[in-house]
């Protein structure tokens, strides 16, 4: 899948993870442009960072404590530190997901 962010983004650093992503590390964030082809699932996982996220294309369907919503453009998601979570993108997606560290 061909990134929708701009060249200065895509000449960040990859992101090391299971997904295609450009890493902005900051003191106590990551900022990750991630982007994910359509059918991408995600099995169930946990951070130790406390996450959030911006849809920039596509569309999130975030699974949290047995529950699924759906994220669109221009909408933001929030998964706690150390809480189990999955997602699933059925249509090309792009988003921009800030990873902060917990003391």
């Amino acid at each position: 899948m061909r990134s929708h962010f701009p060249t200065q983004i895509t000449r960040l650093p990859a992101f090391d993870g299971p997904f295609a992503a450009f890493k902005l590390a900051t003191k106590d964030c990551d900022v990750l442009f991630a982007s994910y082809p359509a059918e991408t699932d995600i099995a169930p996982h946990q951070h130790d960072t406390d996450n959030i996220g911006v849809i920039t294309q596509g569309k999130l369907s975030l699974t949290v404590k047995g529950i699924t919503t759906h994220y669109r453009v221009g909408e933001w998601y929030h998964v706690a530190a150390n809480v189990e979570h999955s997602a699933y993108f059925d249509e090309d997606t792009s988003e921009i997901e800030l990873w902060f560290k917990v003391d």
